[in-house]
């Protein structure tokens, strides 16, 4: 019987070990898990033979997974630097990437992403729009940079194209001991009276305040911050509150450095997005860095799912 094997099948194999588990590995290839697991037992019932362990955490592949992962590793960087070659050839390989970004929290999560373009694209000139940017779409259509990460969306934006990216819990954070650590979560009455520690940014940018605080009509008092560690030391001795993406802080948690608690009943929830023009949407290495970023998100930071 001809074998069924394909590429697609090699990086399901990948996501599934890079990923760690069956519902982040379908996130990462754009699959419903039933799709996925469809697809990962047709190709068990081709060899007769199990690749993983299902119920494995970390996921454990059997000696034939571990066999066609090796095949993977060999095989799928070969293909996609031979796709790399190609957009070059077609579209010319030299560009300039500048990133304009709105978050302060970016910078941990796209270095990563960043030093894989730098690898994959060594002609490409790489950049971050330095600077804080209450309008990071705005400077696209200056021609001032190639690419803006936001947190909201204007749909009425036009010229521009649209890359979902991920999601995220954001969580609020309180000195360890605190009295509103014994609660289950943080209701927008919780942080009255409290100072509330932020970055330097407007309130339209603070989840926090634009959606759960303002609403309420709670306005505590304020303090700013540009850099996250400070933050973390203001909250750590007392001097507030503040509220966070999880995956920035969860290393600081983990050391019991802060205590957290989600944000209302359903948890407070925040999304990034990559915006690009459409004069530049086709350029490979665009189009490229954009799948790079959501690959080192979902496997690097904690509690983030793919939008």
């Amino acid at each position: 019987m001809a074998s069924l094997l394909e590429l697609r099948h090699l990086r399901t194999l990948v996501a599934l070990r890079d990923a760690g588990s069956l519902s982040r590995a379908a996130q990462l290839l754009n699959l419903t898990q039933s799709a996925l697991s469809y697809q990962l037992k047709a190709l068990e019932d081709q060899y007769g033979a199990a690749l993983f362990e299902r119920k494995s955490q970390p996921v454990l592949f059997s000696a034939p997974g571990q066999r066609l992962l090796r095949m993977a590793d060999a095989v799928l960087p070969q293909v996609a630097e031979a796709e790399r070659d190609v957009g070059r050839l077609v579209s010319g390989a030299a560009g300039a990437l500048r990133i304009a970004v709105e978050c302060h929290t970016c910078f941990d999560w796209l270095m990563p992403a960043m030093d894989a373009l730098r690898e994959r694209w060594p002609e490409v000139e790489l950049d971050i729009v330095s600077g804080f940017h209450a309008d990071p779409v705005g400077l696209l259509q200056q021609d001032r940079a190639e690419l803006a990460i936001v947190s909201d969306l204007d749909e009425a934006e036009s010229g521009v194209v649209v890359h979902p990216l991920f999601e995220f819990e954001i969580v609020a954070l309180l000195p360890k001991g605190h009295a509103l650590a014994a609660k289950p979560h943080l209701e927008a009455a919780d942080f009255a009276g409290h100072t509330l520690i932020t970055y330097p940014v407007p309130d339209e940018m603070l989840d926090l305040v634009r959606r759960v605080l303002k609403p309420a009509g709670v306005e505590p008092p304020r303090r700013t911050t540009e850099l996250t560690v400070a933050m973390l030391q203001l909250v750590a001795s007392g001097r507030g509150l503040a509220a966070l993406p999880l995956w920035a802080v969860s290393g600081y948690l983990e050391r019991g450095y802060v205590a957290s608690r989600p944000i209302g009943p359903e948890g407070l929830t925040g999304r990034l997005y990559a915006v690009v023009p459409e004069r530049l949407a086709a350029k490979p290495y665009i189009a490229d860095f954009v799948q790079v970023m959501r690959e080192t998100s979902l496997v690097t930071l904690p509690g983030v799912r793919l939008l």
